[in-house]
């Protein structure tokens, strides 16, 4: 009798914590347990308030730099600037993507009943014998499941079946029509060897710029903005950022050869590091969609140039340096970072260019290369005054006209002053350079600063 009464009012107390039959307030309830996952390769920066600026006697440096209290929220950070290898698999998920969309338009264009042209690199269509009500409505509404903002206007490539790259085994002259046009006139090879029009690679893609949408409150639709960014870094500028200077092997090799791979990615303007966090956060979200009942990630991004000081300085406020104070060597002589010491004696500290992004001794925040290596863009917006207009919580000056971008973290060609985690430089966003690269950035949801 004990259990029955003891499973009756069990059942009572399920019934109404999840039917709420007494009326009162409960709130939603999650579908599920959520948990804020840490990025693969990036640290968690715990967020806080920390001194920026200029705290010593640089009168100079402190002009636009004034030392001011501020607070950042907690977010996630790239452990390195992103690498070669990193940035080679956007750059070849670019050029993949147009080939097979090429392929698809060229079938769709040439196939009849009785032909079909390119059959394995068709779009991929639907299954209309498996389609949900909803799928069905948008079919016929629409003629897409997906993005109507994308290149392909939500239709879906088929990445089932591999590309062929060898000429010889080019499977008729329709495949070999799309693959040629993808390649630099035959009038300009050398050495019989085909190379890839670099300038044909470009990702296309849409953002909407909430802020603006949020301060002026118009049609969402005008605020939609739609990119086309060449995504190949520019290799010349190991030639063009120096004069009377030898740097063809780096020109030719640096973002080529895979010996570089690990090395920091460079030649990269502020446009392009943008449109790689707009291509990584599509990536991941594809892949989540795939799943039952997963939410889309917060964008990655550019960090603003008050987050990026913060972590750089790896919780030790009132630092010189992200290692702490005040010399660029350790009592044994070891050098802590890779830039231009000594007057100029560019190999003293080991390396003659950039060093592999794990290089020398990460900050206490588990950041390799806050200082020297390569400077890093930052999704800041460069002014004079930026540091007494704005805010102190979560400052980002972000003047969309301004076209000088912040860049923080000095390189490998700088002297030690630039590597100071106070000291702010700038670059104009459609520059690209030998020693500027960059890293992401993803935001923390919710406050628990000791969250995983």
């Amino acid at each position: 009798m004990r259990k029955i009464s003891l499973y009756i009012l069990l059942a009572l107390l399920v019934y109404g914590c999840g039917s709420n039959d007494q009326g009162e307030l409960v709130g939603v309830r999650a579908k599920k347990a959520w948990h804020s996952k840490r990025p693969m390769g990036m640290a968690k920066i715990p967020g806080g308030s920390f001194t920026m600026g200029k705290e010593d006697e640089d009168v100079a440096g402190a002009l636009n730099t004034p030392a001011t209290t501020v607070t950042v929220r907690p977010f996630y950070m790239d452990e390195t600037e992103i690498t070669n290898s990193e940035y080679k698999e956007f750059v070849y998920w670019v050029r993949d993507s147009i080939i097979r969309t090429k392929l698809a338009l060229l079938s769709e264009l040439m196939s009849d009943d009785t032909n079909i042209i390119l059959e394995d690199y068709q779009f991929k269509m639907p299954d209309t014998s498996d389609m949900s009500p909803y799928q069905k409505y948008m079919m016929t509404n629409y003629g897409s499941l997906g993005d109507l903002n994308s290149p392909l206007q939500g239709r879906a490539l088929n990445w089932d079946e591999d590309l062929i790259w060898e000429t010889d085994d080019f499977p008729d002259e329709y495949y070999s029509e799309v693959m040629d046009s993808m390649y630099i006139p035959i009038g300009e090879n050398i050495d019989g060897k085909r190379m890839l029009d670099t300038k044909k690679l470009k990702f296309e893609y849409a953002w909407l710029d909430a802020e603006a949408a949020a301060r002026k409150g118009a049609n969402r639709k005008d605020f939609i903005k739609k990119e086309i960014v060449p995504v190949y870094p520019d290799t010349t500028v190991w030639v063009k950022d120096y004069n009377y200077s030898y740097n063809d092997p780096m020109h030719q090799d640096y973002f080529y050869h895979q010996a570089y791979l690990e090395y920091p990615v460079v030649g990269i303007s502020w446009s392009q590091a943008k449109a790689f966090c707009s291509w990584r956060t599509k990536q991941k979200n594809d892949f989540l969609r795939t799943k039952k009942n997963a939410t889309s990630v917060p964008y990655f991004r550019l960090a603003t140039e008050a987050e990026w000081e913060y972590a750089a300085r790896g919780g030790l406020d009132y630092a010189t340096y992200p290692w702490g104070g005040p010399y660029t060597t350790t009592d044994r002589g070891c050098f802590l970072a890779n830039f231009k010491p000594s007057r100029g004696d560019y190999a003293v500290d080991g390396a003659l260019y950039t060093m592999e992004a794990k290089s020398y001794n990460m900050n206490d925040y588990g950041l390799y290369n806050m200082a020297g290596n390569v400077s890093e863009w930052t999704n800041t917006a460069y002014s004079e005054v930026s540091y007494y207009i704005g805010s102190t919580m979560n400052p980002n000056v972000g003047i969309a006209d301004n076209k000088r971008k912040v860049i923080r973290g000095g390189s490998w060609k700088d002297v030690a002053y630039f590597l100071e985690v106070s000291t702010r430089d700038y670059e104009y966003a459609d520059s690209a350079r030998s020693y500027i690269g960059f890293r992401t950035v993803q935001d923390f949801l919710g406050s628990n600063i000791n969250g995983k």
